[in-house]
């Protein structure tokens, strides 16, 4: 699928190549596998997630953060399972130290460096449309094949419609694949 000259991402929608992806990246880099984990089970977007320091998370059952698009606040539960893996990766960290450092600096790493993290596994695992935006559509198709409240989303994503949250996630598309197969004259 081209959106202009660019390719839009999408969600990742099997939890086989949600765990393939996991798998890929616990081998290759801590950093990559905690971007990974906290992306999916968040839906932060990519901007806000890489701001983020040890402080934000460690010993915090929420993830409070100042949205970069919107401007407004927003909390975000973290799950036992999260927490855990917060409490792992963040051990011999620094409140003060960015959750995502660059290799070279201690700063966080760039937009444009998560997204060839991102591509370059999905490109390893033999998957198309893969970039740092799928972390987030992945979060918003699981959380809505779990409970089916679109409307519930619809406010996580501070989205306007209902409608938007689901062309977001892959939701409405998958709709209408659905309604074609069943679909003959």
């Amino acid at each position: 699928m081209r959106v202009g000259n660019q390719q839009k991402v999408q969600p990742i929608r099997s939890r086989e190549g949600l765990e393939d992806i996991r798998s890929y990246f616990e081998r290759r880099s801590k950093r990559d596998y905690f971007l990974f984990v906290m992306g999916i089970n968040v839906g932060v977007r990519i901007g806000d997630l890489l701001k983020l320091q040890v402080r934000h998370v460690r010993d915090r059952e929420y993830l409070t953060i100042r949205e970069e698009k919107t401007g407004k606040t927003k909390r975000f539960r973290l799950n036992a399972m999260l927490r855990n893996i917060i409490e792992e990766y963040t051990a011999d960290k620094e409140d003060t130290d960015y959750l995502f450092p660059s290799k070279k600096t201690k700063e966080p790493i760039s937009r444009v460096q998560a997204y060839r993290i991102m591509k370059e596994a999905g490109e390893a695992l033999g998957m198309e449309n893969v970039g740092t935006h799928s972390l987030r559509k992945s979060f918003g198709y699981h959380f809505y094949q779990k409970n089916k409240d679109i409307a519930m989303l619809q406010d996580i994503f501070n989205h306007s419609s209902e409608r938007v949250t689901k062309i977001y996630i892959g939701i409405a598309q998958d709709e209408i694949d659905r309604a074609m197969d069943d679909f003959f004259i």
